[in-house]
């Protein structure tokens, strides 16, 4: 499922930054697949929650893992969205600060991966870690969005500066889900929260 949503980000900003609309129905595709994944662990976490009698640890490792899921999922839409938000964009110029929204990209993805190589090996250390590269994310976010509210003298409509707007907050809640992936394994792995 993972690989599904690292997949679907990746061919998202193909279409957004390389403008390349031909991706979009194999990400629509591999949201199916993510959303088919997400409903079956519910299900199987549910059917261990209530017919197996779990004890407390196992309830706090089915809880979390739920809710880590459940993330991985979200990742999935917002890269869907943004293919969508891609095919809007499309007949607009580039703008001149569309290179640090690829940088903004660049760095949730980096987020993601490394929050399901955390995952993958249960790695306390590299969960936790993810929690301080939401900075840099964070802060291209408020920069970008000064860019955008604070524009004057607009030529023509202003549907691109809301939908740069709408980018630069799906990245934002990408790599905000990121981290949550890290902090749940951390959980998983210590039973702490950071």
């Amino acid at each position: 499922m993972g690989t599904l949503v690292e997949n679907s980000f990746r061919l998202s900003h193909e279409a957004l930054f390389h403008r390349n609309l031909s991706v979009i129905k194999e990400i629509s595709d591999l949201d199916d697949q993510v959303d088919q994944y997400y409903r079956q662990i519910e299900i199987k976490c549910a059917n261990l929650i209530t017919k197996q009698g779990a004890a407390a640890q196992d309830l706090r490792l089915l809880s979390a893992f739920m809710q880590l899921v459940r993330d991985i999922e979200r990742i999935g839409d917002y890269a869907e969205d943004l293919a969508e938000i891609a095919v809007k964009l499309f007949p607009y110029p580039v703008p001149s600060y569309m290179a640090e929204v690829e940088e903004m990209s660049h760095n949730a993805q980096a987020m993601l991966a490394k929050s399901l190589v955390a995952l993958g090996d249960l790695d306390a250390t590299t969960g936790s870690e993810i929690k301080n590269l939401d900075d840099a994310v964070d802060d291209a976010h408020d920069r970008l969005y000064q860019i955008l509210a604070f524009q004057r003298d607009v030529p023509g409509v202003v549907e691109p500066i809301l939908l740069l707007a709408l980018v630069i907050r799906h990245l934002e809640r990408m790599a905000d889900h990121a981290t949550n992936i890290g902090q749940r394994v951390l959980y998983i792995v210590t039973g702490h929260r950071d």
